[in-house]
């Protein structure tokens, strides 16, 4: 026996059906509300949204398996970009080394000006050190 009146209520098997009906259209209402936020987000910021799909992508390649023809492929590009990387790193420090040279700022000038700063602390220390023990001996 089956009850097509949905609309009276006569029992609870009724009451969990009409439950189950409403649980359904808040989901689907819900779904459908994310979806139009999404495109509206998508829309006003498409950046954002390529930055994460370029980052979900990003994490499942790291996940997948490297391919033997993926990496035979791959390897002359990749090696050129790191030789490419390794050139700009080295003309980078060899530029600001020389920058800095130019304006007299080397190692040997920042170990030398580290020693200066600490013997002044040192020496302001003693100094703060001998005024308490002459004040002391005064006051007694």
């Amino acid at each position: 026996m089956t009850d097509n009146d949905t609309t009276a209520d006569t029992g609870s098997g009724n009451s969990a059906r009409q439950r189950a009906i409403e649980a359904y259209e808040s989901a689907r209402d819900s779904v459908s509300g994310a979806g139009r936020r999404a495109a509206d987000t998508f829309g006003e910021a498409p950046l954002i949204a390529l930055a994460g799909g370029l980052a979900a992508g990003a994490l499942i390649a790291a996940l997948l398996p490297r391919t033997d023809s993926e990496t035979r492929l791959v390897r002359p590009t990749a090696k050129r970009v790191k030789d490419s990387a390794r050139a700009a790193y080295a003309a980078a420090r060899d530029t600001g080394g020389d920058k800095l040279n130019a304006l007299g700022l080397n190692r040997e000038k920042g170990e030398e000006t580290i020693r200066s700063l600490l013997q002044g602390v040192t020496d302001a220390a003693k100094a703060s050190g001998q005024a308490a023990l002459d004040a002391a001996r005064n006051k007694g």
